[in-house]
This record gives structure tokens, sequence and C-alpha cells, in this order.
């Protein structure tokens, strides 16, 4: 079963002045649907959501929801933050069986750019995608994905072919969909280099004649 626990309370009043009474009271409104049932408004106390969501495995894990004695199986689908004080705003939770099979989105990570020849050369990572969704179980959803870019030089992509996924995970879009690429210096730098250069000759030309009057 999942780590985190999220201790709710059902809200009987739902609109927004109902929420600012929520938020008030020191708890972070949000909302339980999917499955065969009607979505139910819920909250949970600020501290023990943000306890839960700086973890890093509340959202798009496999989270055990509490209201009472009875627990049930959730994914935390989304999380809203105050655009000023970055506090947890709202909250989505979906309804899921703990073996249910899924489509949901996981984080997708490059390491070892150092170990990349392209990149030694001043090529450049250019990420397309920075989460790839996949099918799996809802208790075994990775934590992240990762992909070595050891050994890969300018003009090579990484497409969700080239991905090592773990056991019984499967990518839920094309196999041949680009995640990134290694790109060369782009043509805007070799223009403003060019022209950078081309200033500076234009300089020395006219220092080295200002010398040339002198004498």
């Amino acid at each position: 079963m999942a780590d985190i626990v999220l201790n709710v309370e059902v809200r009987e009043k739902t609109g927004t002045g109902a929420t600012r009474e929520v938020r008030r009271a020191g708890l972070v409104p949000g909302v339980l649907y999917g499955g065969d049932k009607d979505p139910v408004a819920i909250s949970v106390k600020m501290n023990e959501f943000k306890k839960a969501l700086y973890t890093g495995k509340l959202l798009g894990h496999l989270v055990t929801l509490k209201y009472g004695e009875e627990t049930q199986p959730v994914i935390a689908k989304a999380v809203d933050m105050h655009p000023v004080s970055d506090t947890p705003w709202h909250f989505d939770l979906y309804r899921v069986d703990a073996h249910q099979q899924i489509k949901i989105e996981v984080p997708l990570h490059f390491q070892n750019q150092e170990a990349s020849p392209g990149i030694k050369r001043g090529g450049a990572l250019n990420v397309v995608f920075h989460s790839v969704q996949v099918a799996c179980a809802a208790d075994h959803i990775p934590e992240e994905l990762v992909f070595d870019l050891t050994g890969l030089e300018i003009g090579d992509s990484i497409r969700v072919s080239d991905l090592k996924l773990p056991a019984n995970v499967e990518a839920a879009i094309p196999a041949e969909t680009v995640l990134a690429t290694i790109s060369g210096v782009s043509s805007q730098t070799e223009e403003d280099e060019a022209a950078d250069a081309a200033v500076a000759e234009v300089a020395a030309a006219e220092s080295a004649a200002e010398e040339g009057g002198e004498a």
C-alpha cells in the first residue's frame, strides 16, 4: 500500500464562500472523483498536506485516503499552488484500485551530460518532454524515468523507444516520439559570433589606421 496517508474531512458546503472558510480554518480544499461514484468535496489539514506534498511522493503517486475508519487507494492528480504565497490551494484525488492499470505522467530526467561527447564539444541538450505518459498498475508507478546521455553526439535524438522502462511498465505514447535532442551551436549564435568578429576586425583596422596617422 502507499506510504502517504491523507486524513480527509468531507466538506458539506461548496462554492467560493465555503472554500474561503475552509482555508481560513487551516485546511486545503480538494475533490475526490473517479470510479463509479459521484465527486466528493473534501479537505485536509494544511500542515499535513504540506508534509505529504514536500516528500515528493504525493503528486502522481498512489496515496491512501483515510476518512474515519475507512481507507481507499487514490492517485493525487493535481495540486494547485497560490501564485503569491506558494502554499497548497486546491487538490484533486482520483479513485483507483491498487492493482488497476492506469495511464499517468512520470517525470523524465537526464543524467551524465558530462559523458556526452556532443555536449562536451559545445552541443546542447534540448528537452522536448519533461515527462512521459506510461501505463502500469497503480501500485507500481515509477518515481521517475532516467536516460543516460553517455556517448551521445551532436545530432542524436532520444526517443521513447530508447528508454529502459521498469518491468510491467509500458510507454503510453508512440515509440518514435522524440523526447530530447543533442543540438549544435544555433545558427543565430554562429551569426552573432561572426558579427562580433567582424566588428572586432573593423575596430582593429581603425585603431591601426589611427596609430599610422599619428606616426
